[in-house]
Formats: structure tokens, C-alpha cells, sequence
């Protein structure tokens, strides 16, 4: 029933294979649509594929063809440090990466993140990014736009704390093909992307928006076109209301949905039908 745009199969890094294989075999009696497996370094694809084709094989039979037809695959950079250094030979292994598998649906994460945050998994801060090192983030975030283009993919893009960055970067590149994903501006950022023919993809951040800012938060909600909305895990991180604090996996993502068709004002199924269509829309499902 519920699609999931970012589905990450990071948590086998967390979980046992029998619960990764578990939780599988729940989307697939649930009727989901859509998964995707998102990249974050030039050389994990394989890894992942092999991780996920592990916990397959721990599903009945019966239900291995269902998995293998519900999981997809994206490729792509995340900014970290090493990365943006390393960005011209790294983009090259990513082209390589993806040219040689042929069954990717997607490019990305990919984007800018200028939450310098020392106390975050990759010990970034704001000694990290002289302006050489600025650029150097926006350059890798360009590169993995034209590439994308080279490859007609959509494009994951990470954007957190640089609307302004992100969309000088987008519009220099006129590529504006893919989704903002874990979208965290306000309806004036979305403005700019909707009229550049971005989708808006919400995780379960929405659902623990502060009191002061969840009018704003609805409005926004309410704001995002039908044939334009997403909504996702980023499993492990961001488990909504009422399971915030745990690790997230994708039989969460229910909550997300709920939670934004009561704003919207509609049956949840509708806006699991509007999702699964985005998807198929977005990357070209039969």
C-alpha cells in the first residue's frame, strides 16, 4: 500500500538479516508499490545489492519475485569531506559504477549540507568549509547533476540548511529532474522548486514539527501539488510520531502518510495512490 522513496538498507548495518528479511516480507503483505536503496558513496553499490539480495534470500520463496520486482537502486554522492576532496576521481568511479550495472532508477543523494554540526556522524563543521572548499561542494553536487543528465536519471538531492546554494546550483545546471528529499524549507523554497518541476518528498521529520512552526508546516503540506508529493523513510534516521527514538525502517513510513493525508484532508489510501503514481511517473514504471 504505502511507497517509499528512500529506503535505506543501511540498517542491515543495525539489524540481523532475519530482520531485514522480515521486514521485507511485511512490505511485500502490505502491498508496497516502491522501494528504493540509496547510494551515498561512489563505491557502494555493490555492497548494498549484495546486503539486500542476502535478506531476500531469508523470504519464502513465493515472495522473492515480489522483492526483486518492488526494490530499486540509486547511485550517488553524499557531501562529506573526503568526498568534495576527492570529488573528480570519486564522480569517475560513480559513472563507472552505474554505466557497468545498468539497473539503476535513480542518481543520488546527492546535494549540499551546511549543517556543520561536529556532533554528527561525519565530525563535519565550519572550519571544514573555507571557500575553496564552499565551491568545491557545489562543484561535486554539479557534476553528479550532469551526470545524471548524461545518464537520463532523476536526481535524490540532499539539501539541508542551503536553499540558496542548492537552487543556484540546480538552475546553473538546468537540470530539474528528480526530488528534494527530506524536504525542510518553507512554501516560498518549495515555490521555487514546484516551478522548476521538482518533487517534494516529506519523511517523518513533519510529524515532530515545533508547536510554533506545525502552522506553517500544514500550510505548506496543504500547498504541494498532487502529481509533485512524495513521502519517504531515510531509514535509519527520522522515525515519526509515535516511534521518534527508534530506528526507522520502512513499515514506518505508514505514519508519515497519515499524518499528511489528515493535513490534506483526504483518505490515506488516496495519497498512497497519488505516491505510487509520483513514482511510476517520476521513474518510469510499468
Amino acid at each position: 500500500m504505502y511507497s517509499d522513496t528512500h529506503f535505506h538498507f543501511s540498517m542491515i548495518q543495525e539489524r540481523t538479516c532475519s530482520d531485514c528479511s522480515d521486514i521485507i516480507l511485511q512490505m511485500i503483505r502490505q502491498n508496497c508499490f516502491f522501494a528504493m536503496d540509496i547510494g551515498t558513496s561512489c563505491d557502494d553499490l555493490l555492497p548494498r545489492k549484495e546486503a539486500v539480495a542476502r535478506a531476500v534470500s531469508g523470504i519464502l520463496p513465493e515472495f522473492r519475485p515480489s522483492a526483486e520486482h518492488m526494490i530499486h537502486y540509486s547511485a550517488g554522492i553524499w557531501p562529506d569531506v573526503v568526498s568534495i576532496r576527492d570529488r573528480m576521481r570519486r564522480v569517475d568511479i560513480l559513472e563507472e559504477q552505474i554505466r557497468g550495472d545498468g539497473s539503476i532508477t535513480a542518481l543520488g543523494e546527492c546535494g549540499l549540507d551546511h549543517h556543520w554540526n561536529p556532533s554528527g556522524e561525519d565530525g563535519r563543521c565550519a572550519d571544514d568549509f573555507d571557500s575553496d572548499m564552499y565551491d568545491a561542494e557545489k562543484e561535486l553536487f554539479e557534476m553528479q547533476l550532469k551526470l545524471a543528465r548524461n545518464l537520463e536519471l532523476p536526481v535524490i538531492v540532499h539539501s539541508r540548511d542551503a536553499f540558496a546554494d542548492t537552487f543556484e546550483v540546480i538552475k546553473k545546471t538546468g537540470y530539474d529532474n528528480g526530488i528534494i528529499h527530506c524536504f525542510s524549507y518553507g512554501l516560498e523554497e518549495a515555490e521555487h522548486f514546484l516551478e522548476r518541476g521538482w518533487y517534494i518528498s516529506f519523511s517523518g521529520s513533519v510529524t515532530y514539527t515545533k508547536h510554533s512552526k506545525m502552522d506553517d508546516m500544514r500550510s505548506l503540506i496543504r500547498y504541494i501539488p498532487d502529481d509533485r508529493i512524495l513521502c519517504e523513510t531515510d531509514a535509519p534516521y527520522l522515525a515519526p510520531v509515535p516511534v521518534r527514538g527508534q530506528p526507522n525502517t520502512p513499515l514506518f513510513v505508514e505514519h508519515t502518510y497519515k499524518f499528511i493525508a489528515d493535513i490534506r484532508g483526504i483518505p490515506v489510501g488516496q495519497l498512497c495512490d497519488t505516491v505510487d503514481n509520483n513514482c511510476r511517473t517520476l521513474f518510469k514504471l510499468k
